[in-house]
């Protein structure tokens, strides 16, 4: 069992809440469009902070913890890639001005953060409690993969999303953005701007992705702390690397088939893991460290096939895939795909 003090939890988040600051402070403070370069420099920092941690927390706490953490670093960082894509949808979709995604993406990691530390707090709470919860998270895992393959070249349907639809049912909305602000004042009545909608539709995104990216983690490691800071970590870095990417998501063609392929191997690990603690001892169970090199290979692989297939097919397009198939219009309820 990984000990972990209560003085190092609190400075772990004491350090994720002041580089949280940084983004805010920068977000409200200066808002623009964020270039290439200043996006780059942001997206290898992050990496860097990531990556001194896990050295720091493998020299103080041995190489098989250091190496579940860096393994369930990479599974959250390729899965927050598929939260890129939908947040391109989103700002599409909501036509967010480009001074003012900063301060959307940096909402929405704030947003993910709360709701991943309440799901891992849950799920660590499960499965000390009830073993068999990770055969429920494995076969969980496994039926998400299989649902994200069957439509790997769907988009989510963020405008059937039923929170959104509620918030647009009973608040009064501006038209415009009104410099970015969450509520403002017109003709003395108080009203939502887009802004706030946005923010409500990333926000529900964020808690489904939570249902996926959890029970993954999980199935790398079985410490809340690890869990935790690779989850921070990789969304840490997301908002630098929307803007460092955006223009290059479309290219990774085969991105949802290579998260489901993952998506499978870590349900099956669990469910190895479930059948050696409960069923038997004799049936064999993944080690990380061959998890970490099936991750990584899968991602390799993912992305170099992409790369070959838009280079000699330009028309060929990504999406993020959905866990439902898309309706018409007439017959689709309201409900969030993913």
């Amino acid at each position: 069992m990984l000990e972990i003090t209560a003085l190092t939890w609190a400075l772990t988040i004491v350090l994720i809440i002041a580089l949280l600051a940084v983004d805010l402070i920068m977000a409200a403070v200066r808002p623009h469009r964020v270039g290439f370069a200043e996006a780059s420099a942001w997206s290898v920092a992050y990496v860097l902070v990531a990556i001194l941690f896990g050295v720091w927390f493998s020299m103080q706490y041995g190489g098989q913890f250091g190496t579940e953490y860096f393994a369930g670093y990479i599974v959250e960082k390729s899965l927050s890639v598929d939260n890129l894509f939908v947040f391109v949808i989103i700002m599409t979709t909501f036509a967010v001005p480009e001074a003012h995604q900063h301060k959307v993406l940096t909402f929405g990691i704030v947003l993910a953060l709360i709701m991943r530390a309440i799901f891992i707090a849950v799920g660590a709470a499960l499965l000390s409690l009830f073993s068999f919860m990770f055969l429920v998270f494995g076969l969980l895992l496994i039926y998400t993969a299989v649902q994200l393959f069957r439509h790997r070249d769907e988009d989510p349907d963020v405008e059937n999303n039923a929170v959104v639809n509620a918030a647009r049912r009973f608040l009064p909305v501006s038209d415009d953005y009104v410099g970015g602000k969450l509520v403002t004042r017109i003709d003395g009545r108080r009203v939502v701007t887009p802004m706030f909608i946005v923010l409500i539709a990333i926000g529900s995104v964020d808690l489904l992705f939570a249902l996926d990216s959890i029970p993954a983690v999980f199935g790398v490691t079985a410490e809340p702390y690890i869990v935790f800071t690779a989850n921070a970590f990789a969304l840490l870095g997301l908002r630098a690397l929307f803007f460092l990417v955006k223009g290059l998501l479309e290219r990774l063609v085969y991105l949802s088939t290579g998260l489901s392929l993952i998506l499978v191997f870590i349900g099956v690990k669990l469910i190895l893991h479930w059948l050696h603690v409960d069923i038997d001892e004799r049936v064999p169970e993944i080690p990380t460290s061959i998890s970490l090199a099936v991750i990584i290979a899968v991602l390799v692989v993912v992305t170099v096939a992409s790369l070959i297939k838009t280079r000699r097919d330009p028309s060929a397009k990504a999406h993020p895939g959905s866990l439902r198939a898309h309706r018409s219009p007439v017959d689709a309820p309201d409900h969030q795909d993913r």
